[in-house]
């Protein structure tokens, strides 16, 4: 039997639910949240489900300091627990807080309870009473808005739209970190120590702190060790994120699907979303007038998309979190028509001829930031339909695009190399594919592509082509150093070329062989090659392309001989004609052979100057930045600051390794090796002994 002094102890209205067990990787942001309940600014945390809204706000809630400041007015109410009324919301309101008013009708009843205390008040799931669609979204928001500019009250709302009251503080919940996530993982499924597979698990969900819970529940409810769950999760990913007591991402997720606003949105919505979920970047949201311009309120449904936490805004995309990125993509991608229609958009963009003599030349950076997306796209569809001419044919345009705009490797190659020796794009995307080799300085794939495009040029008969791979094969072995080899293939490649009367390709031959005998140490032949080239007349921008390329080979070729000022003389006059026109490579490599001209002079001061000038010209391309940083790490090195030097050379490494230039790498390394050397040979100040000499 209760006491009167038990009874007189006891708390009016509810206590909240318990603090959560761990809220891993949320310290900073829960410190800065109980710092703004100190303050008693109302708060909004805003996200898609299962982010950890919930349990942020019930660590708060628990806090020390919290407890301190609200003692035993902490309050707690589930918003998706009762109906969306006025009625509902004010006496569900009255229960929790104790205010022993019954079915109040408004606030008014309440004000003198709620202004007499210090109370800090959650509206957990606050999207099922605020969702502007919704039947009592009208009727509770004021008063909801009322709740916040309370003196005594602190309010703090968890929700999925980002409709909430306007003097909220909005806090970004950031990423789990790998550590974190890791922590979550952990802490409920030890199957056998840390492992690497669970590493990459994580990754692949984004780092969503539900979905990890789910997917550590599920292993450690079957018993599963980490090879059997890495194996069912690429089974059925969706079905691995449900657990025995009816845990389930899809629930989560059907639950912003079935919100009034987002049915209010129409027929197209789903179908957007479903795209949006397909491409690992999201939509570019200055794409959207030509990828969907059959939907006439294509914005306004982006903009809710990301209003319900179904999305969010990344880098100018509109892009969805990895787990409902898994839920919502098309499982048949071909049989989605809107998708299909975006995949022909895309390629309708991407068959635009590549060409940087042509006005639209810069129209086509657009690939710059689109590369993943149509990597991902094409990569889905030569899978589906491996045997259409035109999806080959795109995939080429492709790597055109990537070649001028966005220099990398791609992950497309297993497949060209599969295709059968005589599909018509083969040699076409392998000789794409051998170019982007060559442009991040894998040298060794580059030839073995191209000699693999040759050979099925040859059997075809198209001289065109066996002349094109010829030369850039020729151009491949001077970099591999086979010289021999390379002076044969650029010396057939001019022949054919003026047997077809093709005199830009011609030039190109002419420029190649030059540049063979160049390396070669053969100055009078490189001369003789260069001036061949330069005295064909090529009219129009073609012309003053090969023009502005030759007059650097032939600075070069001075330089070599020691005839300092007629090579800058010819650097300058390639400097002149590239710069009329903006051509960034050529700009480039002009200002980084004046670098390396300088550095060899020690003229240390110019040397300094080129190669800033010529890193002002890397654009896109971060094979062009790995030379320039190892150039830099040249000059340095040369002016004996080792550290600096060691420095750059590690970038420049870094720089290679990621483009797979192994080439680069291996050349860094020996490089490294001699800085190091000379750095151990260098004795500090005060030690015994003399400095090294070099």
């Amino acid at each position: 039997m209760y006491t009167i002094s038990h009874l007189r102890s006891t708390p009016l209205g509810e206590s909240p639910p318990p603090p959560p067990r761990s809220c891993f990787g949320r310290d900073e942001l829960i410190e800065s949240l109980v710092g703004l309940a100190e303050n008693f600014t109302p708060i909004a945390l805003i996200g898609t489900g299962g982010i950890g809204k919930t349990a942020i706000a019930l660590a708060v809630l628990h806090h020390d300091r919290i407890r301190e400041l609200f003692g035993d007015n902490r309050r707690f109410i589930r918003c998706d627990k009762f109906p969306a009324s006025r009625s509902h919301f004010l006496r569900r309101l009255s229960d929790v807080i104790g205010a022993k008013v019954d079915n109040p009708d408004d606030l008014t009843p309440l004000r003198p309870f709620l202004s007499s205390k210090r109370m800090i008040l959650v509206l957990d799931n606050a999207e099922s009473i605020f969702d502007p669609e919704g039947t009592g979204a009208q009727d509770i928001f004021p008063i909801v808005e009322e709740l916040s500019q309370f003196k005594t009250i602190c309010l703090l709302v968890t929700s999925r739209i980002s409709t909430v009251p306007q003097h909220c503080k909005r806090p970004a919940i950031p990423t789990l970190s790998m550590e974190s996530a890791c922590d979550i993982f952990y802490a409920i499924c030890d199957n056998g120590g840390r492992s690497d597979i669970v590493n990459d698990l994580l990754r692949q969900l984004g780092f969503h702190a539900l979905s990890i819970t789910l997917l550590a529940t599920t292993a450690s409810h079957n018993m599963w060790d980490y090879d059997r769950l890495s194996q069912e999760w690429e089974a059925d990913r969706i079905q691995v994120l449900r657990t025995n007591f009816n845990g389930s991402l899809i629930a989560t997720i059907e639950l912003s699907l079935t919100s009034p606003t987002f049915r209010e949105l129409g027929p197209d919505a789903h179908d957007l979303l479903s795209v949006v979920a397909f491409f690992p970047q999201g939509i570019n949201e200055n794409n959207l007038n030509w990828l969907f311009p059959a939907i006439s309120n294509r914005r306004t449904i982006f903009d809710k998309f990301c209003v319900l936490s179904l999305t969010h805004r990344s880098d100018g995309f509109v892009t969805m979190l990895a787990p409902l990125r898994d839920y919502l993509c098309p499982k048949d991608p071909a049989s989605s028509s809107l998708l299909q229609t975006t995949k022909d958009h895309y390629f309708t963009q991407l068959s635009i001829h590549v060409d940087p003599t042509k006005p639209d030349f810069e129209e086509a950076r657009w690939i710059v930031s689109e590369d993943v997306n149509v990597e991902h796209l094409l990569d889905v569809f030569t899978t589906i339909d491996a045997n259409s001419n035109s999806i080959w044919d795109v995939c080429g345009c492709f790597m055109e695009h990537l070649l001028w705009h966005k220099t990398r490797p791609v992950m497309l190659g297993p497949k060209i190399e599969g295709l059968p020796d005589d599909h018509h794009f083969k040699p076409v995307c392998l000789f794409g594919l051998s170019r982007l080799f060559e442009s991040v300085g894998n040298r060794a794939e580059n030839k073995r592509l191209l000699v693999h495009a040759l050979k099925l040029w040859r059997g075809r008969g198209n001289d065109f082509w066996v002349a094109t791979a010829l030369r850039l094969l020729a151009n491949a072995n001077r970099l591999l150093s086979c010289y021999v080899e390379g002076i044969q293939q650029a010396k057939e490649a001019s022949e054919i070329y003026k047997q077809l009367d093709e005199g830009y390709g011609q030039v190109q031959a002419l420029v190649n062989l030059a540049y063979l005998f160049f390396d070669a140490k053969q100055l009078a032949a490189a001369e003789e090659s260069v001036s061949q080239a330069i005295d064909i007349d090529l009219q129009g921008v073609s012309g003053q392309i090969q023009a502005s390329i030759c007059h650097r080979l032939f600075g070069e070729i001075y330089a070599a001989k020691g005839e300092t000022e007629k090579a800058i003389g010819h650097f300058e006059t390639s400097l002149g004609i590239a710069s009329s026109f903006n051509w960034h490579d050529d700009q480039f490599w002009n200002h980084y052979a004046l670098a390396m001209l300088f550095s060899n002079q020690k003229r240390f001061d110019q040397a300094h100057a080129q190669i800033e000038r010529a890193k002002s010209h890397v654009a896109n391309d971060p094979y062009r930045l790995g030379r320039a940083t190892e150039l830099y790490a040249v000059i340095l090195f040369r002016e004996c600051r080792f550290e600096e030097a060691r420095s750059e050379v590690l970038r420049a490494a870094d720089v290679y390794g990621k483009l797979g230039a192994a080439g680069g790498v291996e050349h860094c390394r020996k490089f490294l090796g001699l800085i190091e050397e000379e750095m151990k040979m260098t004795v500090a100040p005060g030690e015994s002994g003399s400095s090294g000499s070099r």
